[in-house]
């Protein structure tokens, strides 16, 4: 007889246990390294009332669909134990050609499932689509290729990207489009939310857990898609009162500084409360200086990359509308200096 040739199962089976070992021994690492630092997207940490309405819908479904998964794998089991083929058995299974009980069981059973979930949903949908509280702040969110404006009517104050609350205060948040359809979404907030062009759409919540949350645009709406993201700071009332009252506060305006920004070229697309520079095309700069991130959260508020986007936008933020207006080195930190003493 010729020797039996190895078996490449036994290989691929090592080779497969060799990649499990692989991943998990890459997970640790990845965690030990700091995936800790990584923003939170998570969906089932909620941290407002809207959050947790969707998420009590989802452990519904969860639930019902772990259900379902347990049964139909045990009967799956148990059909393949019990009717599996047998030493000495021989020719064809007796067939079986229709079983009037078990087709009304599998199509009621189903249906009856999904009445149950339709229950939680539906009232769900009816909940979140109530008018907001009474005691609530407006908030009027435009989206724009690629950044978020945030104005507060009732407030007098207009700011770009970062979006303040105070926690246990419901946020009315009326949405729109300058150009393209976007969509507001903030993971650990509430679900997602169309922004239309020609036409406002409603959310709101009330932020139950103080905290930094990051959001993103949700819809696919040009080359800098993936770059257009938002921070929301909820915040304790008093908190919220003070950056109120920073927010109204005059700028101390350095007139070297505002006359290179005007002289720059800035003026024409971007505002400056209390100066010639009125601009709505780009972000308001007005407290430009107590934002924690520019260019809509891809960089920190800090002199060296401000100075970089100041240098070249579209090297940092692809089809970003700003020009580069291939300002010397000296204008570059000259603006630094002005855009960053806006507090």
């Amino acid at each position: 007889m010729e020797p039996r040739s190895p078996q490449p199962r036994s290989i691929s089976s090592g080779r497969g246990l060799c990649s499990a070992v692989a991943l998990l021994v890459l997970g640790g690492s990845l965690a030990a390294c700091g995936l800790a630092d990584v923003p939170d997207w998570s969906t089932i940490q909620p941290a407002s009332d809207l959050s947790r309405s969707i998420q009590d819908v989802y452990k519904t479904v969860w639930f019902w669909t772990a259900g379902i998964f347990v049964v139909v794998e045990l009967l799956l089991v148990y059909a393949i134990i019990r009717y599996r083929r047998r030493p000495g058995d021989s020719g064809v299974p007796d067939q079986v050609h229709g079983f009037t009980a078990l087709e009304i069981a599998w199509t009621l059973v189903p249906a009856a499932i999904l009445f149950f979930i339709a229950i939680p949903t539906v009232r769900t949908i009816f909940e979140v689509q109530q008018k907001p509280p009474a005691d609530r702040i407006e908030i009027a969110v435009i989206g724009h290729q690629w950044w978020w404006e945030f104005e507060y009517p009732d407030l007098g104050i207009v700011t770009a990207n970062e979006l303040h609350l105070p926690v246990g205060r419901t946020a009315n948040l009326a949405l729109a489009s300058a150009d393209v359809i976007h969509s507001f979404w903030v993971p650990r907030l509430g679900g997602k939310r169309d922004l239309n062009p020609g036409s406002e759409n409603k959310l709101w919540f009330t932020p139950d857990s103080v905290g930094v949350f990051i959001g993103q645009c949700a819809e696919l709406c040009g080359t800098s898609h993936a770059n257009m993201r938002l921070k929301v700071f909820v915040e304790t009332a008093d908190s919220f009162d003070a950056w109120v009252e920073q927010q109204r506060r005059p700028a101390v305006q350095d007139s070297v500084g505002l006359q290179a920004f005007l002289s720059s070229g800035c003026a024409a697309c971007h505002a400056i409360a209390g100066t010639p520079a009125q601009a709505k095309i780009g972000p308001d700069l007005t407290k430009f200086g107590s934002r924690s991130t520019i260019a809509s959260g891809l960089l920190a508020n800090e002199p060296d990359q401000l100075a970089a986007w100041l240098r070249d936008p579209e090297s940092i933020k692809p089809g970003v509308r700003m020009p580069n207006l291939n300002l010397s080195e000296e204008r570059i930190a000259s603006l630094v200096a002005y855009l960053r003493s806006l507090r």
